[in-house]
């Protein structure tokens, strides 16, 4: 085994990573990023980002290798594509270790391994992501005006965003797996009561069609099987959400979701581990939250590393 020491280990290198990663670097902070995948997490696979404050508009590819820029200019070291094969999180040495041959150690850690959508998992899905497909109403909502969309779910959030999305587009149609919704019943009533929405019960979307773009849907009928195609310009998937979390049940605390438990300052049960981004428990999921959950969470580390430090040197 090879043995690497840093001050803070960064599991994960999305928004929330690479932010905590510039602050930390900027302070002077000996850091790395350790990353299972491309650096940049879900940001890069967005096709457009009008939202980002101050940026009018900038592709997720463009906007993470800027922050991977930021990151690397003040010093931060990163890894991608690696595996994560272990993890030591209690006591004061934290270890990190890699590919079955590497161990990083350090006084504190920032786990922001974020998550994913949940995917419908049917024809055509994959490549439609980003030309029709969406999973956040939020984000990309606003490339539908007077468009014809589709909201895929019953629980609160799809019915809340199908709401939200007759802002922009002409016509929204709710498509759902059961007969009954599993959202709270304000939520049904305001969707129900909405002369732009209508619904599709006991169905699900079978197949994604279209050329350089999505251009229609199939979809089949729960009980029949029947198969009817509709037109439509954009699909927002909204069936809930899975954080990258799975490594760390039994070493840290996780809710019921799976979702990293902390507090307002990102510090989790143990000592000297922290969290941000979207594998943490919180409500909204954006690109700027993330960046503020980094923020928060690199700040309270470097107090940590600088308040670890000292009490060594007083020792």
């Amino acid at each position: 085994m090879r043995n690497y020491n840093f001050d803070v280990i960064i599991i994960g290198g999305g928004a929330a990573g690479l932010t905590a990663a510039i602050y930390l670097s900027r302070a002077r902070v000996n850091t790395i990023v350790l990353n299972e995948g491309t650096a940049g997490g879900q940001m890069v696979l967005t096709h457009e980002i009008a939202n980002y404050p101050g940026v009018e508009n900038i592709s997720g590819y463009k906007l993470a290798g800027t922050m991977k820029k930021q990151a690397v200019s003040f010093g931060t070291e990163i890894r991608s594509n690696i595996r994560v094969t272990g993890m030591k999180l209690d006591g004061e040495i934290k270890t990190v270790e890699v590919n079955d041959k590497e161990i990083y150690s350090a006084n504190a850690v920032i786990i922001a391994t974020g998550g994913k959508s949940r995917t419908l998992n049917v024809p055509g899905e994959e490549e439609f992501k980003g030309l029709g497909v969406s999973y956040c109403a939020t984000c990309d909502g606003d490339f539908f005006r007077d468009k014809k969309v589709i909201v895929v779910g019953g629980g609160n959030s799809a019915l809340e965003e199908a709401v939200s999305l007759t802002k922009y587009a002409s016509e929204v149609t709710i498509v759902h797996q059961f007969d009954h919704f599993q959202a709270f019943e304000h939520a049904v009533k305001e969707a129900e009561e909405n002369p732009k929405i209508s619904f599709i019960m006991e169905s699900r979307i079978a197949e994604f069609v279209g050329d350089e773009k999505l251009r229609k849907v199939r979809i089949e009928n729960q009980s029949t099987k029947e198969i009817t195609e509709k037109d439509v310009d954009g699909v927002f998937i909204l069936i809930g959400y899975v954080p990258n979390t799975a490594k760390l049940r039994d070493l840290i605390d996780l809710n019921s979701a799976g979702e990293i438990i902390t507090d307002a300052n990102m510090r989790t049960n143990i000592e000297g581990v922290f969290a941000a981004g979207d594998s943490i428990q919180k409500r909204f999921r954006q690109i700027t939250t993330a960046v503020s959950d980094g923020t928060i969470a690199a700040l309270n580390a470097a107090e940590y590393i600088h308040y670890f430090k000292t009490q060594l040197q007083a020792v």
